[in-house]
């Protein structure tokens, strides 16, 4: 499988803008997408791109999606807690260092 087939998330593609051209440092500037902030560019044999959104991790949390047994313990506690299946087991203040 590719990497562009496990990005894709739909087929349904819309035209954005028909037509832009290049700056003089053969920039492209997609106004549409200022708030989506970085990208992973994709680029096939034919010249066209995907852009992928992409959002930035916290170097503290990095460790989390590099430990796969503890990120599934984390997902594996959030699906729980969505389904109501939660019971409170007491405080845990007494952990706390100063």
């Amino acid at each position: 499988m590719s990497a562009i087939t496990t990005i894709l998330r739909d087929n349904d593609f819309k035209l954005v803008t028909e037509f832009i051209k290049t700056d003089k440092k053969k920039r492209l500037t997609l106004g549409l997408a200022d708030s989506l902030g970085a990208f992973n560019v994709y680029l096939n044999k034919f010249g066209q791109f995907i852009l992928d959104p992409v959002q930035t991790v916290p170097a503290s949390e990095a460790w989390l999606y590099k430990n796969k047994k503890a990120l599934a313990a984390v997902k594996k506690g959030l699906k729980a807690s969505a389904a109501g299946k939660v019971s409170f087991v007491g405080s845990f203040e007494s952990f706390i260092e100063e």
